[in-house]
């Protein structure tokens, strides 16, 4: 809208004329000297342009600016709470990584399906699946015992097997940086060095009911429900012994001897006292 020789009042320096403009300003010349103002804005406090078409055009500039401003404003508010809510969970992760105390349970078993066999080593993430009742009932289930210091067992059987059969198909820590607590989307994701799939061969020669074992009734051999339960972390040690004792190739052996190596610091295990799996399949 071009305001060049539009006349104009200003509460203190009286009528003037506008004798240039640009986008963001605009300069009047009163009686006594010339004057810049910024555009549109002065329109809404200091000035008053006397041409009714021109006002009507400035007033709704004005108007959405405003909003424009009034916006800008809102997405600044929300981006200080969102800023806010970051490191207050900042404060609370590094409060949970420093307090952090060593489950004797914290690595998981998980049991995979179809779909998840097809998935799982090209994700490398499993879910955990839903709450199924209370208040949280169709959320995310947390794997609260899940730390940095905690592997993923990944199992499988088919349909038409013995539970005896349920094999082994690979392993993985879990993130550096990922803990149960603050997970709310029911991913539990790898680490990004220390993950190992067995071949099928292999995967024969590991059964999980070779290390597994109820604690409260020691014959006991079912899963019936549920897509994982917790792990005893020793138990999880004899895993990775074996899976290093396993590999043949040179370059599988010393990367299953580093994942063991790197599990038994984090979960303050001394690998020479390993001691031989008893789980049910162990003592039959």
């Amino acid at each position: 809208m071009n305001l060049i020789d539009k006349k104009v009042t200003h509460k203190i320096f009286g009528e003037g004329s506008i004798v240039n403009q640009n986008d963001s300003s605009i300069e009047v010349s009163f009686a006594a000297e010339n004057k810049k103002f910024l555009y549109p804005d002065a329109f809404a406090k200091f000035l008053i342009l006397h041409d009714r078409d021109g006002a009507k055009t400035v007033a709704q500039l004005i108007q959405v600016k405003e909003e424009e401003t009034k916006e800008l404003e809102l997405q600044k508010e929300a981006e200080r709470i969102r800023q806010e809510e970051k490191q207050k969970m900042l404060m609370e992760y590094e409060k949970l990584m420093n307090n952090h105390k060593l489950h004797s349970e914290s690595q998981m078993v998980y049991w995979c399906d179809a779909e998840d066999e097809s998935n799982v080593f090209e994700d490398w993430h499993v879910f955990t699946g839903t709450v199924k009742s209370g208040a949280n009932k169709g959320k995310p289930s947390k794997a609260v015992r899940l730390h940095r210091n905690s592997a993923v067992l990944l199992t499988a059987r088919e349909a038409s097997w013995s539970e005896q059969e349920r094999r082994i198909l690979g392993v993985y820590m879990v993130k550096e940086d990922f803990i149960g607590k603050l997970s709310d989307d029911g991913y539990v994701p790898a680490h990004s060095t220390y993950k190992i799939q067995l071949t099928e061969e292999e995967s024969e020669k590991l059964l999980f009911w070779h290390y597994y074992t109820y604690k409260n009734a020691p014959e006991k051999l079912s899963w019936n429900t549920g897509k994982y339960r917790y792990f005893d972390n020793a138990w999880m040690a004899q895993i990775l012994k074996d899976i290093v004792a396993l590999k043949e190739d040179e370059l599988e052996k010393q990367h299953a001897q580093k994942f063991l190596n790197y599990f038994c610091k984090m979960n303050q295990i001394t690998e020479h006292e390993i001691e031989r799996p008893n789980g049910v399949l162990a003592n039959l």
